[in-house]
């Protein structure tokens, strides 16, 4: 069954990740802390698989006096609370990397719908009615690939469904290909209010 084969590839993949970009994670958290005041990581917690909670680790991008557990698109000034390294780390989605120690210990995939807050219940439920909360997580994934930060709710959702229900090897190879070339294009890209829905 694809569900156990994906396991072990994320397993694998993530440790050989992890070995490989150690230099650049230390470099990155290194310079998080040099040019801002605060931890290198920010934690938050998210959902996971079975709409059981986790916490998730990204590089820090805002300062420490930013609104915890609320989506960006909800902040007033967004690019207030971001930190001059922060805009680029978000940008190239580099903020992303310390979640190899998420798919490494299981509670997240490569390749799934992107973890909601914890309290996007709107999100949650609108994922739950097309199966997307029985898959793990994905440090990317089908919606990330097709409109990223600007997709309301619903469509949202529904792409993660149809993720669910085309899940496979040549399925995740397409979309970690896909966000290589969003990342590179910035597509869909939102930061705060005034620009939609910051990617969660």
């Amino acid at each position: 069954m694809y569900v156990h084969v994906k396991r072990a590839l994320d397993f694998l993949a993530s440790l050989i990740a992890l070995a490989v970009l150690s230099p650049l994670l230390l470099a990155i958290a290194l310079a998080v802390r040099a040019t801002s005041p605060g931890p290198a990581l920010f934690r938050q917690k998210r959902v996971g698989i079975h709409r059981t909670h986790f916490v998730i680790y990204k590089f820090r991008t805002m300062r420490t006096d930013a609104p915890k557990d609320a989506p960006t698109h909800l902040l007033r000034d967004a690019q207030s609370f971001i930190t001059p390294l922060g805009r680029f780390l978000r940008a190239s989605s580099l903020d992303e990397l310390p979640q190899l120690v998420n798919i490494l210990r299981g509670e997240m995939s490569f390749v799934g719908p992107r973890p909601a807050l914890w309290n996007q219940y709107d999100l949650i439920a609108a994922r739950e009615a097309v199966g997307a909360n029985d898959v793990r997580p994905g440090l990317t994934g089908w919606a990330q690939i097709n409109g990223r930060d600007e997709l309301p709710i619903d469509v949202k959702a529904r792409l993660d469904g149809e993720y669910v229900r085309r899940m496979g090897f040549a399925f995740d190879l397409r979309c970690l290909l896909g966000t290589v070339l969003s990342v590179v294009r910035r597509d869909g890209v939102r930061e705060g209010a005034a620009g939609g829905e910051k990617r969660p």
